[in-house]
């Protein structure tokens, strides 16, 4: 019987070891992919420290996977898969398909939505079983490291944007320059926004410039974010990428009027924001989750058309547990990647 690798924890919180398991056939409408690429994300630490429900260990985490298909199950063909394709699965791992939203074609709020790590093994091994309707096609030019980071990071930035109200020529802020934030920046300014980056610290200015924004605002320096996104005319929207509820909210009153807060990065704490601010000026506050594998796949054909790549670090198998540690701290510049290169 022939085995793989994986990285896997056998209780919440736990450390990583690489074990060997035994290779499965896939099942009806699935596909057996060898893993290339995983992405380490931050929402990765939800499933090793079981803060969701329905974890059960050992938890195989990584839904930013990028690799070739090695097996077809049954009743795929009418997809239009065959072995070899390189494919991608992110954050969106599969829906039910019978679900009111799945019934409406609201597939990315699937009340039974699969993801990889938590539903079923993710990418931190060699390989994965995933649901055919997970599968997004990786375009050429696009390395398996690079598309990777696009299945989760990728496309909730680029599907965060061009979902929100702007159009071509609005203001546009991205709060944070991290592993979304970098991203984020990047797909405004492609899209044709007028792009502000926000982030702590005047260091900052000439790594915003470097990634393409017009404006960058210190949201340390003595005028407030909020004030100097007035100055420049207010945003339309605002990308709020930064897992920190203290800097999204000094973002609200830089929005235009009947301007959005798109909601992508997490922090449990509230969110201070008064009725009066949202009232007056027709403001809207949206959550944004991920995207379906369509999105995936048009986050990664835009990314390859306009050069779009995440700035990542990659590293073999073996330190996933290393690799994890450097993302949940903050030290990754900007994805950690575990590479089969």
């Amino acid at each position: 019987m022939s085995t793989y690798r994986v990285a896997q924890v056998t209780t919440a919180g736990g450390p990583f070891e690489i074990v060997e398991r035994e290779v499965a056939r896939p099942g009806p409408r699935h596909a057996r992919v060898a893993v290339e690429a995983c992405g380490v994300c931050h929402s990765d630490s939800l499933f090793v420290n079981a803060a969701v429900p329905g974890i059960t260990f050992p938890v195989v985490p990584g839904h930013e996977i990028a690799g070739r298909i090695d097996e077809l199950g049954e009743g795929i063909d009418a997809w239009g898969w065959r072995v070899g394709d390189r494919v991608a699965v992110g954050w969106f791992g599969g829906s039910c398909g019978h679900c009111t939203q799945c019934r409406q074609g609201d597939f990315i709020v699937c009340q039974n939505l699969k993801t990889p790590g938590w539903s079923y093994d993710g990418g931190f091994g060699e390989q994965v079983i995933a649901p055919v309707d997970a599968l997004a096609r990786i375009p050429e030019g696009l390395t398996a490291a690079d598309a990777g980071p696009m299945a989760c990071a990728g496309v909730t930035t680029f599907n965060g944007l061009r979902r929100s109200p702007a159009e071509p020529g609005d203001l546009v802020a991205v709060v944070g320059l991290g592993g979304l934030g970098h991203l984020g920046v990047k797909y405004a300014v492609a899209m044709g926004f007028e792009t502000v980056a926000v982030a702590r610290g005047a260091e900052k200015a000439d790594f915003a410039k470097q990634l393409g924004a017009h404006h960058y605002v210190d949201s340390t320096a003595a005028t407030p974010v909020a004030e100097a996104l007035q100055s420049l005319g207010g945003a339309k929207a605002v990308l709020a990428t930064a897992g920190n509820s203290q800097a999204i909210t000094a973002a609200v009153d830089g929005l235009a009027p009947r301007g959005e807060l798109v909601v992508i990065g997490a922090d449990p704490e509230p969110l201070g924001i008064s009725p009066l601010q949202l009232l007056m000026s027709g403001r809207v506050v949206r959550g944004h989750p991920s995207g379906t594998a369509q999105d995936v796949q048009d986050t990664m054909e835009f990314s390859a058309l306009h050069g779009i790549r995440p700035t990542i670090e990659t590293v073999p198998l073996e330190q996933a547990g290393e690799a994890y540690q450097k993302m949940m701290s903050g030290g990754a510049r900007f994805r950690m990647v575990l590479s089969a290169d």
